[in-house]
């Protein structure tokens, strides 16, 4: 079918992540998303800036799904946590979890998420990287030990999200609070449009 027509017919949209709070979010846009899972392997180039280097890795996040799915818009992301200009990974274990979130008490972190929309069928891509601040605020001994106990930090890059009882320990946000959850949403949304989705 040539891609005229495809470009005009309403395409199907893929999200490709599995992690929960991104289908939260895309779900506020009340547009009808695949879930898949991309299957890429991430590989970090240490050459790479922290914004450069989460596009790269959307990107290849986003290529690979176009090639499951060829008439599809797809939509693809990558977030890190930078502290003090590193990379902050998920904690493996409880004294890990504590230490990282002793660190961050009273000081402030950047989060940075990758996002690129691509069309499989023409290859067009918006690609952009979204930046804001966490501010901790001034945690106990006891508020990180309660935290560490009712919440689950080993699967969250720096040991917390701002969901739920991770709200407890921030101070303030600046910038989008929907990138803090993984996806900004208003990047997204006029990235569809620009590439001709009907939303």
């Amino acid at each position: 079918m040539p891609y005229d027509i495809i470009n005009h017919m309403k395409r199907q949209i893929i999200l490709a992540s599995t992690s929960p709070r991104r289908l939260q979010l895309v779900k506020l846009l009340d547009i009808k998303f695949k879930v898949v899972d991309s299957g890429y392997e991430e590989v970090v180039d240490p050459k790479l800036n922290h914004q450069d280097m989460v596009k790269f890795l959307a990107l290849g996040k986003a290529e690979a799904t176009a090639k499951k799915y060829p008439r599809a818009l797809i939509v693809a992301a990558d977030t890190m946590v930078s502290f003090h200009g590193k990379i902050i990974g998920k904690p493996k274990n409880k004294t890990e979890a504590m230490a990282m979130l002793k660190s961050f008490s009273g000081k402030a972190q950047t989060l940075v998420t990758g996002v690129v929309v691509m069309d499989a069928a023409s290859g067009k891509k918006v690609a952009t990287a979204v930046t804001s601040k966490i501010y901790f605020k001034k945690l106990s001994e006891r508020d990180i030990l309660d935290y560490v106990r009712k919440a689950n930090p080993y699967d969250k890059a720096g040991g917390y999200n701002l969901q739920g009882l991770g709200l407890n320990l921030i101070k303030k946000v600046e910038g989008d609070f929907t990138n803090n959850l993984g996806l900004p949403m208003g990047v997204v949304f006029n990235a569809l449009q620009k590439l001709g989705a009907q939303v």
